[in-house]
């Protein structure tokens, strides 16, 4: 099968395109066939969230505008393709038995509100180096969950080029307690194909930079998930970070710095690193 955007192909329950599906709807799979799919027991495990408190789901970014975490706005779904597998085993490693450029992906994920959303299921697959998905066994796919803070890691490696698309990985998220199953891709900065990939969509870029002979990228995802009731009176909270950009310092989406003269706003929350100067990553840092 292909995944190709050229080829046609029916369109089924598990067919389809981008347009075809709104932010936070799965494609082909229910709730419970996923969470037997990944072979966890997330049925039982307790909502994050509690009663409604925030509007209904958001449209998606308008076009070439960075995701950041803005309140009431979801990250895009986009089509499954031909080779999701259930059954993928509990890693947040891929890189066993395989080679290629080591790529480790960190960020957040949020609920509609952007409040962290702990023990997520993210599940990911991705083509090696040559452009090739393994049918038969597991290699270089993997699920895991966030952690306590909303946090995930995954340890992987730069994909290969798939005929007719961009670099990209595939990646599936259910909050605990929710029905709804985000089914979306991830993009590479730069890549001559994402101009001709009818697929792919630029609120969907992670953040990227080289380390030494490896890479590390960032992408926080917001769920369509409602946020947590509020105390009254409502505190005020002011975004982590602020004051002149410092290597080391955690900036919260929305936080305001000041750099070469110049102030920034920061689009996805991040902990600052050398080489990721507001300048430089224009994914984390819009100037204000």
């Amino acid at each position: 099968m292909s995944e190709n955007p050229h080829v046609p192909r029916d369109k089924t329950a598990g067919d389809k395109t981008a347009g075809d599906m709104t932010a936070g709807e799965e494609s082909g799979l229910s709730r419970k066939q996923f969470i037997t799919a990944v072979g966890v027991g997330a049925l039982t495990v307790p909502a994050v969230v509690g009663a409604a408190a925030a509007a209904g789901a958001a449209s998606a970014p308008p076009e070439n505008e960075l995701l950041a975490c803005t309140p009431g706005r979801t990250t895009i779904a986009q089509m499954e393709g031909p080779y999701f597998k259930p059954n993928s085993p509990q890693r947040d490693d891929l890189t066993g038995g395989v080679s290629g450029t080591r790529l480790v992906v960190t960020g957040h994920v949020f609920n509609r509100a952007c409040q962290p959303l702990s023990r997520v299921l993210l599940d990911f697959w991705q083509a090696d180096t040559m452009g090739a998905y393994d049918n038969t066994g597991y290699r270089l796919r993997g699920h895991l969950y966030t952690d306590a803070n909303g946090v995930y890691r995954l340890t992987t490696i730069v994909p290969g080029l798939y005929p007719g698309r961009t670099r990209h990985i595939h990646v599936k998220l259910q909050a605990p307690g929710q029905p709804q199953i985000l089914t979306t891709q991830l993009y590479f900065p730069g890549e001559p194909r994402n101009n001709t990939d009818t697929i792919y969509d630029p609120s969907l870029l992670m953040n990227v930079r080289t380390v030494g002979s490896g890479r590390e990228a960032t992408f926080d995802f917001v769920l369509n998930v409602a946020g947590t009731s509020s105390p009254t009176p409502t505190p005020t909270v002011t975004p982590t970070g602020g004051g002149t950009w410092q290597a080391g310092t955690y900036y919260a989406a929305g936080a305001q710095v000041t750099y070469g003269g110049a102030t920034y706003r920061c689009l996805q929350a991040h902990t600052a690193a050398a080489g990721w100067e507001p300048p430089n990553v224009p994914a984390l840092w819009q100037r204000v």
